[in-house]
C-alpha cells in the first residue's frame, strides 16, 4: 500500500533514468553477478553501469543500437547480457531437470503415469536422415 513513508522509499526521480538501480537495490544485486572469467584480465567495466544499461533496455524495450551514450557501449552490454544469460541458464537447466525428476517420481508414487516428453524436431529429422528420408 502506498503511504507517505513508502513514496519516499520508492521515489526514482533523483536517478538518471527510472530504470537505474538504487543503492539499496545494488546491495542486493551485487552478490548475484557472476564473477569474472578465470585466467583473463581483470574486468574493466563498472558492473553497476552494466546492470543499469541492461535494465534500461529491458524496461524501455529500445533497440540495442538506440542505447544512450552515457551507458556502456552496446557491444559490451550485449556481450555481458549473453554471458550472464548463459550462466543463469545452466542453473535453470539444472533446476528444471531436478524438478522434472521429482515430479515424475511423485507421480509414479501416486500410481499416475508421468507425462510423455515430446522429442525435438531435430531428433526426428536426424532419425529420418538415417532411414534415407530428408536428403
Amino acid at each position: 500500500m502506498w503511504t507517505t513513508e513508502n513514496r519516499a522509499r520508492y521515489d526514482r526521480s533523483k536517478l538518471r533514468y527510472p530504470s537505474d538501480v538504487t543503492d539499496a537495490e545494488w546491495v542486493v544485486l551485487a552478490p548475484l553477478i557472476p564473477p569474472a572469467k578465470r585466467g583473463g584480465n581483470k574486468r574493466r567495466v563498472d558492473e553497476r553501469a552494466l546492470v543499469d544499461g541492461l535494465l534500461y533496455i529491458l524496461s524501455t524495450g529500445c533497440e540495442w543500437r538506440a542505447i544512450p551514450r552515457d551507458l556502456p557501449p552496446r557491444s559490451t552490454l550485449h556481450r555481458y547480457f549473453c554471458r550472464w544469460e548463459w550462466a543463469a541458464g545452466s542453473g535453470m537447466r539444472r533446476w528444471r531437470a531436478s524438478t522434472t525428476r521429482s515430479t515424475s517420481y511423485a507421480a509414479s508414487r501416486r500410481g499416475a503415469r508421468p507425462a510423455r516428453r515430446r522429442r525435438s524436431s531435430t531428433a526426428r529429422a536426424s532419425r529420418a536422415r538415417k532411414k534415407g528420408g530428408l536428403h
